[in-house]
């Protein structure tokens, strides 16, 4: 149990796979009240049944992050639960990396990405917002990404909207400052979170390996075949190339799990020897 995340009540979106379940796991087995959101009801359910086995406390909302109405009305039975919530990841998000020459295929995925990645984090952020500020207190943490700091080839409309997200958490923290406290974490690249289902075109992802792209290759490879040096893969060497779903789960723990009165307002966790750029 860990003496500030004890109690806190923690609503995740995209809760049923990959980042957030691992999330929403996390802060459970560390003592919070975890509220998790996610379109896959049936994951929801997976996930908050192993939590309760476990001794954990939460509940699962079936709700889709575009609709308004439907992250209120989860946050009303999430207040009517547990009394409050004290903090909100918004975690959900989609990855449909594409060329713009790839418009035609990638079109409904984009279209469907802003909605997610941009409209699902005004959402989250206007259902909480006046219970927020009514308790005096709370925390939104943002999911945004590395392809969010800058313009880069197979990943314009993604990058556009990870972009927004930490314009979005910038904008919170200035106008709540001294109520609300905003975390924008940005994820380097990395595997097991169901993201890459989304990719349009394969090729996209060399845009944020760059020059780096024969290594990254040679790199996947070798993850493909496990045959990695035991330098690349051991989390206590400088080489390490590729941090997992669980390392990053616990960078958003750790920012969640500090007093009320510290704040750390952006973190980027990367493997040292990763080829991941900007």
């Amino acid at each position: 149990m860990s003496e500030y995340l004890q109690n806190k009540v923690i609503l995740i979106t995209g809760a049923g796979n990959g980042f957030g379940r691992l999330i929403a796991e996390k802060c459970a087995a560390g003592g919070a009240r975890v509220v998790g959101v996610d379109v896959d009801d049936q994951a929801l359910a997976t996930v908050f049944e192993a939590i309760t086995a476990a001794g954990g406390q939460g509940l699962g909302i079936a709700a889709d992050v575009t609709d308004r109405a439907a992250l209120r009305a989860a946050v009303a039975r999430a207040i009517d639960a547990f009394g409050a919530v004290d903090v909100l990841v918004n975690n959900a998000g989609v990855m449909p990396l594409a060329y713009f020459s790839d418009h035609g295929a990638a079109a409904d995925k984009w279209d469907r990405a802003i909605d997610i990645n941009i409209k699902g984090v005004i959402n989250g952020i206007s259902a909480v917002y006046d219970q927020m500020i009514a308790q005096g207190r709370g925390q939104v943490v943002n999911i945004s990404s590395i392809y969010g700091n800058a313009g880069i080839a197979g990943s314009g409309v993604y990058s556009a909207t990870k972009a927004a997200v930490t314009v979005l958490s910038d904008s919170l923290r200035i106008e709540s400052k001294g109520k609300i406290k905003v975390t924008t974490v940005k994820p380097t690249g990395v595997t097991g979170t169901n993201l890459a289902s989304w990719i349009v075109n394969d090729t996209a992802i060399y845009g944020i390996v760059g020059q780096r792209a024969a290594e990254y290759t040679e790199h996947v490879t070798g993850m493909v075949r496990g045959t990695l040096p035991e330098a690349l893969t051991d989390d206590d060497s400088i080489a390490y190339w590729l941090i997992s779903p669980e390392e990053l789960a616990d960078a958003v723990v750790h920012v969640i799990d500090q007093p009320w009165g510290i704040s750390i307002s952006d973190i980027t966790v990367r493997a040292s020897g990763e080829d991941y750029l900007y």
